[in-house]
């Protein structure tokens, strides 16, 4: 059946309707009609299979036939990524959304190539959340990650500080958004450093520390030329810990994606 997105603050089991791009999806695109069947979900876990009853003009009504919930995943995985160029991000802001991150937070460094001003910033911030809801309609993921607004490294550390926010277990019901308020458990860095550690050498430390793993995990991954050393040692000194990904040298988007597979595979 076709999955469809209606954002949380729409989300209503009794009354479920599609609007704009949604509707006209539905309607113009699929050519659905009165009797058909599809699926419906809101970002935050919850998924509805659902009827068409009725169209109007730029609405799709639907009655509700079964509802199901679907948990959070264990570890909240954000991923700072350094803008890359091309059509790059939009590939893995695609991947990051199967793979299972939490977050997307596209970074400016001082090697991005993209031009990114404050005109431009809100327009790239709403298509990758555009594609991160076609993956997530795609997929079958009923948690839909949040793109933040795209932001200087130094910036990102000021809306994420270390030491500051709700405790990692009280996160997981709070609205995608205010996630900037959270602190992590665990940050790190993909580096070309000689000083880097292999992931599952950092990952069995944590587990020996703490106990258990980490439920809240920063990953971040540089541009092309990686970070300068002086964002890794402005990431250092906020608490990010640089990773090795292995002898061979990986594309910035190969980066990402051997990186969240990783995390996942491990702390899922």
């Amino acid at each position: 059946m076709h999955r469809f997105y209606v954002a949380p603050e729409n989300w209503n089991p009794n009354a479920l309707t599609l609007s704009g791009s949604e509707a006209h999806h539905c309607r113009d695109v699929l050519r659905m009609l009165r009797g058909d069947k599809a699926v419906l979900f809101n970002g935050r876990g919850s998924e509805i299979t659902a009827e068409i009853v009725d169209f109007e003009r730029g609405a799709v009504h639907l009655r509700r036939l079964h509802e199901s919930n679907t948990p959070p995943l264990r570890c909240r995985i954000t991923l700072g990524q350094a803008i890359p160029k091309g059509k790059n991000m939009e590939l893995i802001v695609q991947k990051a959304v199967e793979i299972g991150a939490s977050e997307i937070a596209p970074l400016i460094s001082e090697r991005t190539i993209v031009d990114v001003d404050p005109a431009s910033a809100g327009q790239k911030q709403e298509k990758w959340q555009q594609i991160a809801i076609e993956a997530a309609k795609q997929c079958g993921q009923n948690w839909l990650p949040h793109v933040h607004a795209p932001r200087k490294l130094k910036n990102f550390f000021i809306d994420f500080p270390v030491e500051a926010g709700v405790p990692t277990g009280k996160s997981q019901n709070l609205p995608l958004k205010t996630a900037a308020t959270t602190t992590f458990d665990l940050r790190l860095i993909g580096s070309l450093q000689p000083d880097a550690l292999h992931l599952k050498n950092i990952l069995a430390e944590f587990s020996s520390e703490h106990r258990p793993l980490p439920e809240r995990v920063l990953m971040l991954i540089g541009p092309e030329g990686d970070f300068t050393p002086a964002e890794l040692a402005l990431a250092k000194s906020h608490g990010c810990r640089p990773i090795t990904l292995g002898p061979i040298v990986l594309r910035v988007e190969t980066a990402a994606l051997y990186c969240l597979s990783v995390l996942c595979y491990e702390l899922l």
